[in-house]
């Protein structure tokens, strides 16, 4: 009997300590989670706030919006039409198309418009041949205008379109230097 006693007694202890260790545990997960949901309710409000602040914002922009579609429509009624943006789509260009279009684009800042002969003279080719580039390259989207000068055809890129291939490039012409 005093076996189990002291049994009893070893049990109650072991019990006891290991109850007071889970309580110890318990206690520091629970506080652990009470941090946890403290940094929660604290990304919580400054979410909140960040979402008023954008609200704020898009409210703002809508109001600059309304603005200058009442000031586009105050300049068309008054004859002024916006500036367009210019969209220009064109297929890649052949090795000799790219030749014609450099010759176009240089010769033209040097005499303003140029001939099937000023492009024939400069690239060696036939005016024939000429022609027939500068139709290919219309029919691939390059915008050039051609006007007719004492019965003599005169050609001449979009100016947006110039402006638009030297900043961005956009027929991939590889820079090399002509020989004129």
């Amino acid at each position: 009997m005093m076996k189990d006693i002291k049994k009893r007694v070893l049990y109650a202890e072991l019990f006891n300590e290991t109850n007071q260790e889970l309580k110890e545990a318990f206690s520091q997960v629970k506080d652990e989670f009470e941090d946890h949901l403290n940094a929660i309710n604290a990304n919580t409000n400054e979410i909140q706030s960040n979402h008023e602040f954008l609200v704020g914002i898009d409210q703002k922009i809508g109001k600059v919006e309304e603005r200058l579609d009442r000031i586009t429509m105050f300049l068309e009624r008054h004859g002024m039409e916006p500036e367009q943006q210019h969209v220009f789509e064109v297929e890649k260009l052949t090795k000799r198309e790219q030749e014609v279009f450099l010759v176009l684009y240089t010769q033209e800042e040097a005499k303003g418009s140029v001939t099937y002969l000023d492009i024939a003279h400069h690239t060696g080719l036939t005016e024939d041949l000429v022609a027939n580039y500068i139709a290919n390259m219309i029919g691939k989207g390059v915008p050039i205008r051609k006007k007719y000068l004492h019965n003599q055809a005169h050609f001449a890129l979009n100016p947006h379109f110039k402006a638009l291939q030297a900043k961005e490039n956009i027929l991939q012409i590889e820079q090399r230097t002509l020989t004129v």
